[in-house]
């Protein structure tokens, strides 16, 4: 499941359908679990979305399924949906890496900007990670010689001072630079920078 979906996880059927029914004619795909059991039997590192919990349901409660994800390095965002009584918990939880909370009864129109920033911030953890495999990727394909020749362009160095510093002719720096920028897709050592610094390098 690669496609970006809001997984719905209550134990009352009836606020499921409702919030199943209100997301979707927002746009949003849905998913609705009735356990958080079930949820967590089918949950997989590669889904993409976010989740709005139950912060009280019967069986494992919306925490204890919090706790379970977050030991799975879970990297969805979490939506609780809790009662007046559960805000203590609820902002307990958002100290330990929770997206928000909504406290019922609760608006529709903030249950879904909320959806759909949690579903923003996925996006952008996305293409984070697409932009880091791609910088991994590509730097994978240097030689160790290249590797060396990389870390003098991005302190700055003329290609004199490199050639002197790792014993080789301006030639061969001149060489192995111009491979370092074919292999990482660059044109600049400003490039090159900006590349390793959105790779998280």
């Amino acid at each position: 499941m690669t496609d970006a979906r809001t997984h719905i996880i209550d134990d009352d059927e009836a606020i499921r359908d409702a919030l199943q029914w209100l997301l979707k004619t927002r746009g949003v795909t849905c998913e609705t679990w009735a356990s958080a059991e079930a949820f967590l039997e089918a949950w997989s590192p590669d889904w993409r979305g976010c989740v709005v919990l139950d912060i009280r349901m019967g069986g494992m409660s919306g925490l204890e399924c919090f706790d379970a994800l977050r030991a799975r390095q879970n990297r969805l965002p979490v939506i609780f949906i809790t009662g007046h009584g559960d805000v203590p918990m609820a902002v307990s939880a958002l100290k330990n890496g929770a997206f928000d909370f909504i406290e019922k009864p609760f608006n529709d129109s903030d249950l879904v900007a909320v959806v759909h920033k949690a579903l923003e911030r996925d996006t952008e953890r996305c293409e984070t990670d697409a932009v880091r495999a791609t910088v991994r990727e590509r730097l994978s394909l240097l030689t160790a010689r290249e590797r060396e020749v990389m870390e003098q362009i991005l302190e700055g160095k003329y290609n004199k001072v490199i050639a002197d510093e790792l014993g080789i002719s301006m030639r061969t720096v001149e060489a192995h630079r111009s491979r370092v920028f074919e292999k990482m897709e660059v044109r600049s050592a400003v490039e090159l920078a900006q590349l390793l610094k959105d790779g998280g390098e």
